[in-house]
């Protein structure tokens, strides 16, 4: 069943003819890039720093990658750390954007942007959302947080980092490696080797196979596990295999929606699967799909559609894996940071 949402450009990923007119607007995309960047490496524009670390989680190209699942799994890992976290996002799509905000675990995704809503909700570290992520940073470090981590916002320059991770999709890397809109890329492909992780997102945690091609040296990989649904009411989870055999609506507003519908298949579930767009604002009619199936959805989504879920939608929480030695080693780098 095909669901409302948009897809990316087809030549992006798939190989379709490039338009000419994307293949022109592409060099100058790059330049006005190129040109800010430099601006920056050469001081003309100058970076603000903060008294504490700052680790970026980005990525290079347009639209999703699993970003926000590392950006969760990393302050979890920190918190454990003894490190006090706090995550400064702009709250992409949010209303009032232009206005800076806490972000708290109730607040309406319309004003605190549906990831940040996410974090906060999943974590309980302080969220800020702010179109200046200096003054974000600055506010969380006020609010008493020791580190600051970035969701998103490799390319927002006027924030001086200490650490930048970049998460790329092992499906899709880098699409056809054209700048946009000629292809997905915000910066040229070795803008990447400035950054010192590169994780690289394997999708589910069941999935067989080694590292894909094009894997090598300081790369990371992350698989992403889901064990069970919560129901968005209140109550107790039920395990994932419980639904194994039956038919569910599969809902998914995100920027790679196949990769869900997938993960669930892959226990044994039937999927019904519905397909929104990338930062969809749900409303009621959006879950009315005639038959009275479990909704199972994820956790980006759920939070748009607590305010008027039913006994039948449940979301899917979403852990993603890294191996041991990459926390060694941020830990690591971390730790010269406090001390040097």
């Amino acid at each position: 069943m095909a669901g409302k949402g948009t897809q990316t450009p087809p030549w992006w990923y798939d190989g379709a003819p490039v338009p000419w007119t994307a293949r022109l607007l592409a060099p100058l995309y790059g330049a006005v890039a190129g040109l800010r960047r430099g601006f920056y490496r050469r001081g003309w524009l100058r970076s603000r720093q903060v008294p504490v670390p700052v680790i970026v989680v980005g990525n290079i190209t347009a639209g999703g990658t699993g970003k926000t699942p590392l950006t969760i799994a990393l302050v979890e890992r920190l918190r454990e750390a003894g490190w006090k976290p706090g995550v400064a996002s702009r709250g992409y799509g949010r209303d009032e954007a232009g206005t800076a905000r806490w972000v708290t675990p109730d607040l309406a995704p319309g004003l605190g942007g549906d990831e940040p809503v996410l974090i906060a909700w999943k974590t309980g570290v302080p969220v800020r959302v702010d179109r200046d992520r200096v003054a974000a940073a600055r506010a969380l470090l006020a609010a008493g947080c020791d580190v600051v981590v970035c969701d998103d916002g490799l390319q927002h320059y006027r924030l001086a980092r200490d650490i930048e991770i970049e998460v790329v999709d092992a499906q899709r890397r880098y699409g056809n490696g054209l700048l946009m809109p000629a292809g997905p890329l915000r910066e040229p492909a070795a803008r990447a080797r400035d950054c010192d992780f590169r994780v690289v997102n394997l999708g589910q945690a069941s999935d067989a196979g080694q590292v894909p091609p094009g894997s090598g040296f300081g790369e990371w990989t992350m698989r992403l596990r889901i064990d069970s649904a919560r129901p968005l009411r209140g109550g107790r989870e039920r395990p994932l295999h419980g639904f194994s055999g039956q038919r569910v609506h599969a809902v998914a507003g995100i920027a790679h929606p196949q990769r869900f519908f997938q993960m669930l298949r892959a226990r044994g579930i039937g999927v019904v699967p519905h397909a929104f767009a990338d930062h969809h604002r749900y409303q009621a009619s959006d879950l009315s799909f005639g038959s009275e199936l479990p909704v199972l959805m994820t956790e980006k989504d759920a939070v748009k559609c607590r305010a008027f879920a039913t006994d039948w939608h449940y979301a899917v929480p979403l852990q993603a894996e890294l191996p041991a030695a990459f926390w060694v080693a941020l830990l690591d780098r971390l730790g010269k940071l406090a001390r040097a």
